[in-house]
């Protein structure tokens, strides 16, 4: 047997390069081009695989340490008698190349040559056509290293749409890496000549865009062109994107906050809205993605527990694990929905659901027939609270102050004396988890879908803060701005219907919360109060709880709680 030291191939331009993951441990056998160790660096995400086959002797890498090109990853045994003697007829002797030296242009991915592709990456080249100051362009696949045939697994745009210089256009996948390609500039497109499930190389055609030419900025000649944008990718080659947005919908800039590795092309700068979708691909190194592809285990269902939400080996199999450990069959199962052709009964057409009604759908669901859901109905009489948020209006016009922000403050009151409404149920489904922290949910209604973004701490907020905090929030999720930091961490969220109608309804608990209040619109009733009937506003509560965490006479002495709360606005200023 004989025992060599494999070590970091060439990686382009990178140095010091993070060791974000280690697949491998003293005794494993490895396989020739099995993924050893994971690399990232600012730009991309990078698999080193084994020259050669054999068993792991002594590991001289760990996570958290700096990689460049001959750093020593590990020492392998391998056969003499085989692979010693061939190599032998390549070299003379005493002349043999280590296994790190034979072959570090092979074993590099697209991902990891790409800082030094993007040196020499020009634009695309393009035929244009002038016609009413509009030129079409046709983009195509740029410089991609040694890549051919690479898989399209996303299409970000369509016919129509308006895209701004840098914004990604599609997604690539070959078996080392994840490229997204970037539009070359503004315009509108024309015509789509990809989709996805393709097969693309360089060169291949993308996209007809039509972008508006100006008088003022001449074209420059192909030798300008590639001069330009060699330096545009150094300047910029080494400045990390920043994030920005989701997803619901965020939407990071850093590619490292998608799992994907920036494609070698100039970087220009970020456009302002970047488009939403690119933040489905979920962030994982192409090793991950290839062993999640073999168990059939969707990604995007997978929370990553690595740095930046990066997706590991353990992530992935914990996930098969708890999802074989929830229940099939019996009673939860869900008979399979008939395919009915509706052609047949009338003219029709067919609308997609957008993204977030479709994650919402599904959370829904699994919610509802996971948890045993109890809804109390109850009314609370908001008669002066009502005239005092009439009053403020009056006094202060620029403060939109609504009802639900008195909701969150009677909220937070009632948690504390009921705290157990303040719990989650841990993984094991056998421990409460009881928070400190009072952090309110609030559903808002968006043209694409139902998102809830969370309010924090508001037991420490006054009521004009409140309600800047909610106006803002809740035009950030109509405007698709929200960041996942505002979709977590909810104590309990409130579904508010009183702007649109109803008298009661029964909201779905958003997990892991294990309780969720509904509020449906004031009515003005007789109440019989003090020997007499006399008009007052009553406004309906409908609490939707988790019959596991809270008995029946919990939920109601909690929605009686919240009513004396919100009929008397001392307390909830107090």
């Amino acid at each position: 047997m004989a025992q060599e030291r494999i070590a970091v191939p060439n990686i382009g331009d990178s140095k010091d390069v993070d060791v974000v993951e280690v697949l491998v441990k003293v005794g494993d056998r490895v396989e020739r081009e099995q993924t050893l160790i994971v690399l990232e660096s600012e730009k991309a995400s990078m698999d080193v695989p084994a020259s050669q086959a054999g068993v792991v002797k002594e590991l001289l890498i760990k996570v958290g340490d700096k990689a460049s090109e001959g750093t020593p990853i590990l020492v392998i045994e391998t056969e003499a008698e085989g692979k010693a003697a061939e190599s032998k007829k390549k070299a003379p002797e005493g002349q043999q190349p280590s296994a790190a030296e034979k072959k570090p242009e092979k074993k590099v991915a697209a991902a990891e040559k790409r800082p030094a592709v993007a040196k020499k990456a020009a634009p695309p080249k393009a035929a244009k056509k002038q016609a009413s100051g509009q030129s079409d362009e046709r983009v195509a696949v740029p410089n991609i290293g040694d890549s051919k045939d690479v898989d399209v697994v996303e299409v970000l745009v369509k016919v129509g749409d308006k895209i701004e210089k840098e914004q990604t256009l599609i997604v690539l996948e070959s078996e080392k890496a994840s490229m997204d390609v970037p539009a070359p500039r503004a315009g509108t497109v024309k015509e789509l000549l990809i989709k996805q499930g393709d097969k693309a190389s360089e060169g291949t055609p993308i996209l007809v865009l039509e972008s508006a030419d100006s008088a003022s900025e001449p074209e420059p000649d192909s030798s300008d062109d590639s001069d330009s944008a060699t330096e545009e990718s150094d300047s910029d080659s080494n400045e990390p994107a920043d994030e920005a947005e989701a997803t619901s919908e965020e939407e990071p800039k850093d590619p490292s906050a998608l799992g994907r590795t920036l494609p070698p092309v100039p970087k220009g700068p970020a456009p302002s809205e970047p488009a939403p979708a690119p933040k489905s691909l979920p962030y994982a190194s192409p090793a991950i993605r290839s062993f999640a592809r073999e168990l059939g285990v969707d990604l995007s269902q997978v929370r990553g527990t690595a740095r930046k939400g990066r997706i590991t080996k353990d992530d992935v199999q914990q996930y098969v694990k708890q999802t074989l450990r929830e229940p099939r069959g019996g009673a939860l199962a869900t008979p399979e929905a008939p395919d009915i052709d509706f052609s047949q009964f009338g003219a029709i057409s067919v609308q997609p659901l957008t993204k977030i009604q479709k994650l919402t759908g599904r959370n829904l669901h699994r919610s509802w027939v996971t948890i045993p859901h109890v809804t109390q109905f109850d009314e609370a009489d908001i008669t002066e609270l009502e005239e005092f948020r009439k009053q403020i209006r009056s006094e202060q016009p620029e403060l939109k102050l609504t009802l639900v922000t008195f909701f969150m403050k009677a909220l937070v009151h009632a948690l504390r004396h009921m705290p157990r409404f303040n719990s989650s149920l841990d993984k094991t489904g056998e421990n409460l988890v009881m928070k400190q922290y009072f952090h309110i949910g609030v559903a808002v209604d968006t043209p694409n879908g139902l998102v809830v973004p969370v309010i924090r701490d508001v037991d420490r907020k006054g009521l004009a803060d409140l309600a800047k905090e909610l106006e803002g929030l809740s035009e950030r999720a109509r405007t698709r701005k929200l960041k996942p930091n505002d979709l977590q961490g909810a104590s309990m969220s409130i579904s508010s219907l009183g702007g649109i109608g109803g008298t009661a309804f029964t909201p779905i608990i958003n997990p892991p919360e294990v309780a969720i209040l509904g509020v449906s619109r004031a009515r003005t009733a007789p109440v019989y109060k003090n020997g007499s009937f006399v008009p007052r506003l009553m406004c309906p509560l409908s609490l939707s709880y988790d019959h596991r965490v809270i008995d029946g006479a919990d939920g109601a002495r909690f929605t009686s709680l919240l009513g004396e709360y919100l009929g008397d606005i001392r307390q909830l200023l107090l």
